[in-house]
């Protein structure tokens, strides 16, 4: 990357940033390399008060936006991160340690957590991920997370899988950002100790979730946006487990929603067109308008080409309302709730009620007489 480019995101300089960002663009660069290339500044993003990863994960779930857009669209969500990851303040740099330890059983690992030795347990976090290999790593830390859903509003889980997506997917960047972060998170939250596996079957015999979706995309604000997060990133890092460990994570996710109950919202008359274009889409949606957005999803949705236009256009959308300052859940809820609409686009009542869910969230947070943090 641009070391101008690097260095001011390094030191949380968005103006700046930008500049080297448009510069690189101006001579031919291309934006999505750029955002590539941020992989090691990024996993150091943080977002106080809060101690949850909330920068490494966006910066994970915007590969996942990218399927959906057009070449022309990608320049605007760099942008958006960029000025995000400049912005905010960065964990300090820590250098490698170096350990004559021959063998590291993951337990070691737990142990140095509930010590919150945060160099140490990088290093080691280092040295199992080498000997028994990057799945296993996630594996066990993901297991380990799904103990403390509660007292992480999910993303010991939810932060924790897309980063390590993230880590798992780039063959070509060093993976020692990714240690540093994941060894702070859990460090900060004391989550060191892996819970007792849950035995009992919480599906039923032909694995249908739907009761449990509708719940989970039920209920408005942050709270209840955090609960189709956790479930989308459990489903995005399944392949990891075991149906044993997967229907363990499944019911610690269940636990962690409670009993809140499922709403169902009015179903909105599919209209008899999609939107003429992006244009017309977002001169509603720039208004705050969740109505005609549900009723053109409701139509869209039936083929393949229409989810594809409906993904694209909320993107863009969510993009377009940008004033340089955004709540990560802005692009993580977006990602969580794409993912719902297409894994159950042949269930209305489930894909709408997660649209309408993120909509209002996200209407209510940007709001101009709404403060952003």
């Amino acid at each position: 990357m641009d070391n101008d480019l690097l260095k001011t995101v390094e030191m949380s300089g968005p103006a700046r940033a930008l500049e080297a960002y448009d510069s690189r663009l101006a001579s031919g660069g291309d934006a999505w390399k750029v955002h590539l290339e941020l992989f090691p500044v990024v996993q150091r993003v943080l977002n106080p008060p809060f101690i949850n990863p909330h920068l490494p994960k966006m910066y994970n779930i915007c590969r996942e936006l990218l399927p959906y857009l057009e070449s022309e669209d990608i320049t605007s969500l760099v942008r958006l991160e960029i000025t995000e990851y400049a912005r905010r303040v960065k964990l300090d740099e820590l250098g490698k340690s170096r350990f004559s330890q021959s063998s590291v059983n993951f337990v070691d690992i737990e142990e140095v957590i509930e010590r919150r030795n945060w160099s140490e347990t990088a290093s080691l976090m280092a040295v199992f991920h080498y000997q028994h290999g990057g799945q296993e790593f996630a594996r066990r830390l993901l297991l380990l997370g799904s103990g403390y859903l509660d007292r992480s509003l999910g993303h010991s889980i939810s932060c924790t899988a897309f980063i390590l997506r993230e880590m798992l997917e780039r063959k070509d960047q060093n993976p020692w950002p990714a240690f540093a972060a994941l060894a702070d998170y859990f460090c900060k939250g004391r989550f060191c100790k892996t819970p007792e596996m849950v035995k009992e079957p919480v599906l039923d015999s032909s694995g249908d979730l739907r009761e449990h979706v509708l719940k989970v995309v039920s209920g408005r604000g942050i709270l209840n946006l955090h609960h189709p997060i956790t479930l989308y990133a459990i489903e995005r890092v399944r392949f990891l487990f075991d149906e044993p460990q997967y229907n363990h994570l499944i019911a610690q996710w269940i636990r962690f929603m409670g009993d809140k109950a499922s709403d169902r919202i009015e179903l909105p008359p599919s209209v008899a067109k999609a939107p003429a274009d992006y244009a017309q889409f977002y001169e509603k949606f720039s208004r705050y308008e969740i109505k005609p957005v549900l009723q053109w999803a409701a139509g869209m949705m039936g083929s393949d080409e229409g989810r594809k236009t409906l993904g694209r256009y909320l993107i863009k959308a969510v993009c377009d309302q940008y004033q340089g300052r955004y709540n990560p859940h802005n692009l993580t809820g977006l990602g969580s709730t794409l993912w719902i609409m297409e894994n159950w686009r042949d269930d209305p009542e489930v894909a709408l009620t997660a649209l309408y869910q993120f909509v209002d969230y996200f209407f209510e947070d940007i709001k101009p007489e709404k403060s952003n943090t």
